[in-house]
């Protein structure tokens, strides 16, 4: 096995000092003079080394602090429709869940368009907030096609969350994921907990059955507490587990 390059080295040794535990988030890094002195190297391959470690999420840097451990944040598949109450257990965390809302309503021009409908056809709406360990990391925001669920507003939306319902009760065949980095709308901060200036990840998803689009729906996740990524093939199938 060839040897690692210089920078490699350094990233290394970061992220195993990351994974057992020597350095927990928060953990002040040493400087990139410190690294230079420690592994011999250029203060370019320290800043190298660095920087790809900030951009995988798992260091941030703070201009004229230093560098620190990133909090961990969790991850949700795109190539899924994740079950957020699952991956929320899986890591040994409380789920918690709130429905906000659940109505039938008019469907607004954009939301007509994204489920194939005309404009004020009757669509069924819900808000509902997901928790970890008591604090938001989901205002999920759903439109559901009443042509291809007409009971969805008769189910215990309280008891049990729109997602679960129609993933047990709907086939879906399609499924389509648009993520965006926006800001929250004030009444969404506060929903989130969060202040309005700090920028969120919106996951847009529609799936559809025998091409009939069956629901739109719109995650907002707080982008300090939550992350979107996925792991797959190169037949192009997930790899899950």
């Amino acid at each position: 096995m060839p040897a690692l390059a210089l920078y490699e080295q350094v990233k290394e040794h970061i992220t195993r000092k990351i994974q057992d535990g020597s350095w927990p988030a928060g953990h002040r890094l040493p400087s990139e003079h410190e690294l230079v002195a420690q592994f011999g190297i250029s203060r370019m391959t320290a800043n190298r080394a660095l920087r790809e470690l900030v951009e995988q999420g798992r260091v941030v840097r703070v201009a004229g602090v230093g560098s620190f451990v990133a909090e961990d944040k969790p991850q949700s598949t795109l190539l899924q429709i994740a079950n957020i109450a699952s991956e929320i257990r899986a890591r040994g965390h409380d789920y918690g869940y709130q429905l906000v809302s659940g109505e039938r309503v008019a469907a607004s021009a954009d939301v007509a368009a994204w489920l194939d409908l005309r404009a004020g056809e009757s669509v069924f709406h819900s808000v509902c907030l997901h928790l970890e360990d008591g604090v938001p990391v989901q205002l999920e925001d759903r439109y559901v096609n009443p042509r291809v669920v007409p009971d969805f507003l008769e189910q215990d939306l309280k008891a049990t969350p729109p997602s679960e319902y129609l993933v047990r009760s709907v086939p879906f065949d399609q499924i389509e994921h648009l993520v965006d980095a926006v800001l929250p709308t004030d009444e969404q901060a506060k929903r989130l907990s969060m202040p309005a200036a700090e920028p969120c990840l919106l996951l847009t998803r529609r799936t559809w059955t025998r091409n009939v689009p069956v629901t739109l729906v719109r995650c907002l996740h707080p982008a300090s507490r939550y992350r979107l990524g996925s792991r797959f093939r190169a037949d192009g199938n997930p790899t899950f587990g």
